[in-house]
């Protein structure tokens, strides 16, 4: 999976690079194909929107498997990140349950399938 991070009016520190790398890569583990995840960070630097909003995380993922978008807002990186890595993985985990595949046999079909043929 290759992640790529932009940062918008500011430079992101090393240390936010490492984690979202870290926690990027945990998504592996719902077995959708993923090929690319881009993450957006934006520092608002107009101070009539406020300390609490500031930062702005836009995440999306391209692959052979469903796009995934997520947006957040919050008062540090980390944190918006942490918001919107939550609602990706959520979309992940929907998106893992409805593949599966459930054998919904019952007992009559059974019972039916010894009186058609039987030995």
């Amino acid at each position: 999976m290759k992640i790529t991070i932009h940062a918008r009016g500011e430079s992101l520190a090393e240390d936010f690079v490492v984690i979202a790398k870290e926690r990027l890569e945990r998504l592996s583990r719902f077995h959708i194909p993923i090929d690319r995840v881009e993450v957006d960070v934006i520092h608002e630097v107009n101070p009539h929107h406020g300390k609490k909003s500031s930062h702005q995380v836009k995440i999306k993922t391209h692959g052979t498997g469903p796009f995934l978008r997520a947006e957040a807002r919050a008062f540090n990186d980390l944190a918006a990140f942490d918001e919107a890595v939550e609602t990706i993985e959520f979309q992940l985990r929907k998106q893992h349950e409805r593949s599966k595949e459930f054998k919904r046999e019952t007992i009559r079909k059974k019972k039916g399938m010894k009186q058609l043929f039987p030995n």
